[in-house]
Protein backbone atom coordinates (compact mmCIF):
# COMPACT_ATOMS: atom_id res chain seq x y z
CA UNK A 1 0.00 0.00 0.00
CA UNK A 2 2.96 2.27 0.84
CA UNK A 3 4.56 1.67 -1.70
CA UNK A 4 1.62 2.48 -4.31
CA UNK A 5 0.90 5.91 -2.50
CA UNK A 6 4.68 7.04 -3.31
CA UNK A 7 4.64 5.76 -6.45
CA UNK A 8 1.32 7.99 -7.00
CA UNK A 9 3.21 11.27 -5.05
CA UNK A 10 6.20 10.66 -7.20
CA UNK A 11 3.69 10.75 -10.22
CA UNK A 12 2.34 14.01 -8.83
CA UNK A 13 5.27 15.04 -8.14
CA UNK A 14 6.74 14.41 -11.57
CA UNK A 15 3.17 16.08 -12.85
CA UNK A 16 3.63 19.73 -11.17
CA UNK A 17 7.32 19.94 -11.91
CA UNK A 18 6.44 19.16 -16.11
CA UNK A 19 3.60 22.14 -15.27
CA UNK A 20 5.88 24.70 -13.45
CA UNK A 21 8.15 23.97 -16.91
CA UNK A 22 6.12 23.89 -19.60
CA UNK A 23 2.81 25.26 -18.51
CA UNK A 24 1.43 27.61 -21.79
CA UNK A 25 3.06 31.01 -21.43
CA UNK A 26 4.14 31.06 -18.01
CA UNK A 27 6.24 27.76 -17.25
CA UNK A 28 9.95 28.34 -16.55
CA UNK A 29 10.41 27.10 -20.01
CA UNK A 30 8.66 29.34 -21.79
CA UNK A 31 10.34 32.45 -19.49
CA UNK A 32 13.88 31.18 -20.18
CA UNK A 33 13.55 30.66 -23.85
CA UNK A 34 11.61 34.36 -24.19
CA UNK A 35 14.89 35.89 -22.42
CA UNK A 36 16.75 34.09 -24.84
CA UNK A 37 15.53 35.49 -27.49
CA UNK A 38 15.47 38.88 -26.35
CA UNK A 39 18.89 38.44 -25.09
CA UNK A 40 20.04 37.87 -28.56
CA UNK A 41 17.86 40.89 -29.82
CA UNK A 42 18.96 43.25 -27.58
CA UNK A 43 22.71 42.11 -28.69
CA UNK A 44 21.65 42.59 -32.92
CA UNK A 45 20.54 45.78 -32.20
CA UNK A 46 23.31 46.98 -29.78
CA UNK A 47 26.05 45.36 -32.30
CA UNK A 48 24.08 47.07 -35.38
CA UNK A 49 24.08 50.90 -32.95
CA UNK A 50 27.96 50.28 -32.27
CA UNK A 51 28.86 49.64 -36.04
CA UNK A 52 26.82 52.92 -37.00
CA UNK A 53 28.46 54.68 -34.61
CA UNK A 54 31.64 54.07 -35.21
CA UNK A 55 34.39 56.31 -35.77
CA UNK A 56 35.65 54.22 -38.57
CA UNK A 57 32.16 53.24 -40.25
CA UNK A 58 33.76 53.56 -43.55
CA UNK A 59 35.98 50.83 -42.63
CA UNK A 60 33.86 49.11 -40.58
CA UNK A 61 34.54 47.41 -37.07
CA UNK A 62 37.00 44.26 -36.38
CA UNK A 63 35.55 41.28 -34.37
CA UNK A 64 37.58 41.93 -31.71
CA UNK A 65 36.56 45.74 -31.04
CA UNK A 66 32.89 43.88 -30.94
CA UNK A 67 33.82 41.04 -28.24
CA UNK A 68 36.05 44.34 -26.02
CA UNK A 69 32.73 46.36 -25.81
CA UNK A 70 29.84 43.53 -25.63
CA UNK A 71 29.70 41.95 -22.38
CA UNK A 72 28.62 38.08 -23.96
CA UNK A 73 30.35 34.93 -24.16
CA UNK A 74 32.53 34.90 -27.29
CA UNK A 75 31.30 32.04 -29.07
CA UNK A 76 27.97 32.90 -28.83
CA UNK A 77 28.25 36.22 -29.88
CA UNK A 78 30.15 34.60 -33.18
CA UNK A 79 26.71 32.84 -33.81
CA UNK A 80 24.73 35.83 -33.63
CA UNK A 81 27.00 38.12 -35.81
CA UNK A 82 26.43 34.94 -38.46
CA UNK A 83 23.25 34.84 -38.19
CA UNK A 84 23.03 38.29 -38.57
CA UNK A 85 25.31 37.88 -41.97
CA UNK A 86 22.68 34.93 -42.92
CA UNK A 87 19.51 37.42 -41.90
CA UNK A 88 21.57 40.36 -44.60
CA UNK A 89 21.96 42.86 -41.65
CA UNK A 90 26.14 42.87 -41.70
CA UNK A 91 28.70 41.46 -43.77
CA UNK A 92 32.22 40.48 -43.07
CA UNK A 93 34.79 42.24 -45.39
CA UNK A 94 38.89 41.78 -44.88
CA UNK A 95 37.80 40.32 -41.22
CA UNK A 96 35.54 43.44 -40.40
CA UNK A 97 32.09 43.78 -40.07
CA UNK A 98 30.31 46.26 -41.69
CA UNK A 99 26.65 47.52 -42.03
CA UNK A 100 24.42 46.86 -44.97
CA UNK A 101 21.74 49.30 -46.17
CA UNK A 102 19.43 46.82 -44.55
CA UNK A 103 21.48 46.81 -40.95
CA UNK A 104 21.75 50.45 -41.63
CA UNK A 105 17.66 51.46 -41.84
CA UNK A 106 17.57 49.38 -38.92
CA UNK A 107 20.09 50.81 -36.71
CA UNK A 108 18.83 54.30 -37.39
CA UNK A 109 15.16 52.78 -36.12
CA UNK A 110 16.94 51.81 -33.13
CA UNK A 111 18.77 55.32 -32.72
CA UNK A 112 15.04 57.04 -33.51
CA UNK A 113 13.79 54.84 -30.39
CA UNK A 114 16.54 55.48 -27.90
CA UNK A 115 16.68 59.64 -28.78
CA UNK A 116 13.11 59.78 -28.36
CA UNK A 117 12.61 58.29 -25.14
CA UNK A 118 15.53 60.47 -24.08
CA UNK A 119 13.17 63.91 -25.31
CA UNK A 120 10.71 61.98 -23.39
CA UNK A 121 12.38 61.78 -20.27
CA UNK A 122 13.60 65.15 -20.35
CA UNK A 123 10.33 66.93 -20.74
CA UNK A 124 7.72 64.97 -19.15
CA UNK A 125 9.11 63.18 -16.26
CA UNK A 126 11.45 64.65 -13.40
CA UNK A 127 14.44 61.91 -13.77
CA UNK A 128 17.60 63.81 -13.71
CA UNK A 129 19.71 64.11 -17.01
CA UNK A 130 22.31 61.72 -16.01
CA UNK A 131 19.79 59.08 -15.77
CA UNK A 132 18.41 59.23 -19.10
CA UNK A 133 20.77 57.97 -21.46
CA UNK A 134 20.47 54.43 -19.28
CA UNK A 135 16.62 54.48 -19.04
CA UNK A 136 16.65 55.28 -23.46
CA UNK A 137 19.31 52.33 -23.84
CA UNK A 138 16.74 49.68 -21.66
CA UNK A 139 13.68 50.96 -23.66
CA UNK A 140 14.78 51.48 -26.89
CA UNK A 141 14.56 47.82 -27.25
CA UNK A 142 10.77 47.02 -26.26
CA UNK A 143 9.71 50.23 -28.37
CA UNK A 144 7.86 49.03 -31.87
CA UNK A 145 7.70 50.98 -34.90
CA UNK A 146 4.43 52.11 -34.61
CA UNK A 147 5.08 53.58 -30.50
CA UNK A 148 7.74 55.17 -32.03
CA UNK A 149 5.94 56.70 -34.26
CA UNK A 150 3.11 57.23 -31.55
CA UNK A 151 5.79 59.09 -29.20
CA UNK A 152 7.06 61.08 -31.68
CA UNK A 153 3.44 62.76 -32.31
CA UNK A 154 3.09 63.26 -28.81
CA UNK A 155 6.34 64.85 -28.48
CA UNK A 156 5.37 67.43 -31.74
CA UNK A 157 7.88 65.54 -34.01
CA UNK A 158 10.97 66.69 -32.29
CA UNK A 159 14.08 66.62 -34.47
CA UNK A 160 16.94 66.79 -31.93
CA UNK A 161 16.92 65.57 -28.36
CA UNK A 162 18.18 66.81 -25.65
CA UNK A 163 21.80 66.32 -25.92
CA UNK A 164 21.41 68.43 -29.21
CA UNK A 165 21.63 65.05 -31.34
CA UNK A 166 19.48 64.78 -34.31
CA UNK A 167 16.56 62.15 -33.99
CA UNK A 168 15.95 60.49 -37.43
CA UNK A 169 12.37 60.85 -38.99
CA UNK A 170 10.15 57.62 -39.62
CA UNK A 171 12.07 57.20 -43.21
CA UNK A 172 15.59 57.05 -41.74
CA UNK A 173 16.36 61.26 -42.60
CA UNK A 174 18.25 62.58 -40.03
CA UNK A 175 19.51 66.79 -40.09
CA UNK A 176 23.32 67.21 -40.02
CA UNK A 177 24.59 68.94 -36.96
CA UNK A 178 25.95 72.03 -38.53
CA UNK A 179 29.08 72.68 -36.43
CA UNK A 180 32.37 71.28 -34.60
CA UNK A 181 33.87 69.90 -31.76
CA UNK A 182 34.88 72.88 -29.27
CA UNK A 183 38.17 72.11 -28.81
CA UNK A 184 39.11 72.84 -32.79
CA UNK A 185 38.37 76.16 -32.58
CA UNK A 186 41.15 79.06 -32.10
CA UNK A 187 40.57 81.64 -29.19
CA UNK A 188 38.79 84.46 -29.60
CA UNK A 189 35.73 82.26 -31.24
CA UNK A 190 32.09 83.29 -30.11
CA UNK A 191 30.22 80.22 -30.63
CA UNK A 192 26.49 78.25 -29.27
CA UNK A 193 26.50 74.68 -27.74
CA UNK A 194 24.41 73.01 -29.91
CA UNK A 195 25.66 69.66 -28.80
CA UNK A 196 27.29 67.43 -25.80
CA UNK A 197 27.92 63.75 -26.75
CA UNK A 198 26.69 61.44 -24.07
CA UNK A 199 29.27 58.78 -24.87
CA UNK A 200 31.70 57.66 -23.44
CA UNK A 201 29.92 58.21 -20.03
CA UNK A 202 32.86 59.11 -17.92
CA UNK A 203 33.63 61.87 -20.18
CA UNK A 204 29.94 62.75 -20.36
CA UNK A 205 29.51 62.76 -16.56
CA UNK A 206 32.84 65.28 -16.46
CA UNK A 207 31.06 67.67 -18.57
CA UNK A 208 27.58 67.25 -16.32
CA UNK A 209 29.86 68.20 -13.46
CA UNK A 210 30.89 71.17 -15.39
CA UNK A 211 27.01 72.04 -15.39
CA UNK A 212 26.96 73.01 -19.07
CA UNK A 213 24.00 73.90 -21.44
CA UNK A 214 22.70 73.51 -24.41
CA UNK A 215 21.73 76.72 -26.01
CA UNK A 216 24.80 78.75 -23.82
CA UNK A 217 27.03 81.48 -25.46
CA UNK A 218 30.12 81.26 -24.93
CA UNK A 219 34.00 82.98 -25.82
CA UNK A 220 37.57 80.97 -25.89
CA UNK A 221 39.66 83.02 -24.13
CA UNK A 222 42.55 80.45 -24.61
CA UNK A 223 42.79 77.26 -26.56
CA UNK A 224 45.86 75.06 -27.04
CA UNK A 225 47.03 71.26 -26.24
CA UNK A 226 46.98 71.38 -22.61
CA UNK A 227 43.61 73.06 -22.10
CA UNK A 228 40.42 74.89 -23.50
CA UNK A 229 39.11 78.15 -21.23
CA UNK A 230 36.24 79.70 -22.10
CA UNK A 231 33.51 82.24 -20.80
CA UNK A 232 29.59 81.28 -20.75
CA UNK A 233 26.94 82.56 -19.00
CA UNK A 234 29.28 84.93 -16.54
CA UNK A 235 31.51 81.67 -15.27
CA UNK A 236 34.26 80.58 -16.18
CA UNK A 237 35.63 76.84 -17.64
CA UNK A 238 38.98 74.92 -18.06
CA UNK A 239 38.32 71.50 -20.08
CA UNK A 240 40.81 69.01 -21.02
CA UNK A 241 40.99 68.94 -25.13
CA UNK A 242 39.80 65.56 -24.95
CA UNK A 243 37.01 66.74 -23.13
CA UNK A 244 35.71 69.59 -25.19
CA UNK A 245 36.08 67.48 -28.22
CA UNK A 246 32.55 65.74 -26.76
CA UNK A 247 30.84 69.54 -27.17
CA UNK A 248 30.01 70.87 -30.51
CA UNK A 249 29.27 74.48 -31.18
CA UNK A 250 28.41 76.43 -34.04
CA UNK A 251 30.34 79.56 -34.85
CA UNK A 252 28.92 82.50 -34.20
CA UNK A 253 28.56 85.51 -36.48
CA UNK A 254 29.26 89.38 -35.41
CA UNK A 255 25.62 90.28 -35.77
CA UNK A 256 24.38 86.97 -34.04
CA UNK A 257 26.63 87.27 -30.76
CA UNK A 258 23.98 88.96 -27.87
CA UNK A 259 25.15 92.31 -27.09
CA UNK A 260 23.81 91.54 -23.61
CA UNK A 261 26.27 90.58 -21.11
CA UNK A 262 23.85 87.23 -19.90
CA UNK A 263 24.68 85.19 -17.11
CA UNK A 264 23.05 83.03 -14.54
CA UNK A 265 20.56 83.49 -11.81
CA UNK A 266 23.33 81.38 -9.39
CA UNK A 267 25.77 83.99 -10.18
CA UNK A 268 24.12 86.92 -8.65
CA UNK A 269 24.95 88.81 -5.73
CA UNK A 270 23.61 90.29 -2.72
CA UNK A 271 22.67 93.92 -3.20
CA UNK A 272 22.58 93.68 -7.03
CA UNK A 273 19.71 93.66 -9.43
CA UNK A 274 18.78 92.02 -12.60
CA UNK A 275 16.50 91.13 -15.16
CA UNK A 276 15.43 87.80 -16.63
CA UNK A 277 16.37 87.48 -19.80
CA UNK A 278 14.93 83.52 -20.05
CA UNK A 279 15.37 79.78 -19.09
CA UNK A 280 17.78 77.72 -19.99
CA UNK A 281 16.95 75.15 -22.53
CA UNK A 282 18.35 72.70 -20.22
CA UNK A 283 14.98 73.26 -18.13
CA UNK A 284 12.38 70.91 -18.97
CA UNK A 285 8.96 69.75 -18.40
CA UNK A 286 7.68 70.22 -15.01
CA UNK A 287 10.61 72.13 -13.96
CA UNK A 288 10.02 74.55 -16.78
CA UNK A 289 6.43 74.89 -15.97
CA UNK A 290 6.88 75.77 -12.32
CA UNK A 291 9.31 78.73 -13.03
CA UNK A 292 7.28 80.24 -15.64
CA UNK A 293 3.89 79.50 -12.94
CA UNK A 294 6.16 81.38 -10.67
CA UNK A 295 6.71 84.41 -12.66
CA UNK A 296 10.10 83.64 -13.68
CA UNK A 297 9.07 85.45 -17.34
CA UNK A 298 11.59 87.57 -19.68
CA UNK A 299 11.48 91.17 -18.35
CA UNK A 300 10.63 90.57 -14.45
CA UNK A 301 13.39 92.13 -11.92
CA UNK A 302 14.85 90.06 -9.32
CA UNK A 303 17.13 90.34 -6.52
CA UNK A 304 18.21 88.45 -3.49
CA UNK A 305 15.74 88.28 -0.69
CA UNK A 306 17.75 86.10 2.13
CA UNK A 307 20.55 83.97 1.99
CA UNK A 308 20.56 80.74 3.65
CA UNK A 309 23.73 79.82 6.35
CA UNK A 310 25.35 77.65 3.80
CA UNK A 311 24.33 80.21 0.52
CA UNK A 312 22.05 77.45 -1.32
CA UNK A 313 18.88 77.63 -1.13
CA UNK A 314 18.60 81.33 -1.82
CA UNK A 315 14.91 83.29 -1.40
CA UNK A 316 14.89 85.91 -4.27
CA UNK A 317 12.48 88.70 -4.51
CA UNK A 318 10.46 88.25 -7.71
CA UNK A 319 7.03 90.76 -8.00
CA UNK A 320 6.92 91.52 -4.66
CA UNK A 321 7.12 87.31 -3.98
CA UNK A 322 9.66 85.99 -1.63
CA UNK A 323 10.68 82.52 -3.62
CA UNK A 324 13.59 80.30 -2.71
CA UNK A 325 15.49 78.87 -5.37
CA UNK A 326 18.53 76.23 -5.00
CA UNK A 327 21.62 77.07 -6.70
CA UNK A 328 21.02 74.30 -9.40
CA UNK A 329 17.99 75.48 -10.51
CA UNK A 330 19.22 79.17 -10.09
CA UNK A 331 21.52 78.00 -13.16
CA UNK A 332 18.36 77.65 -15.28
CA UNK A 333 17.65 81.17 -14.96
CA UNK A 334 19.12 83.77 -17.09
CA UNK A 335 19.62 87.00 -16.32
CA UNK A 336 20.94 90.46 -17.26
CA UNK A 337 22.60 92.49 -14.39
CA UNK A 338 21.61 95.88 -14.12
Amino acid sequence: MNKHITALLIFFGICLVLYLLFRPGKGYFWIIRRSMKQDRKVIIEDVLKMLYHADDSERGMSINSLFGRLKANKKYLLEILHKMEDEGLVFFSNDRLKLSDTGRDYALKIIRAHRLWEKYLSEETGYEKHEWHDRAERMEHHLTDEQADELAFQLGNPRFDPHGDPIPSSDGYMQALQGKALSSFPTGTHGRIIHIEDEPEVIYKQILAEDLHIGSQLKIIEANEKRIKFHAEGEEYILAPIVAANITIAELKKDEISEKNISRLSTLKEGEIAQVIGISRECKGENRRRLLDLGVVMGTEISIDITSPLNDPKAYLIRDTVIAFRNDQAANILIEKR
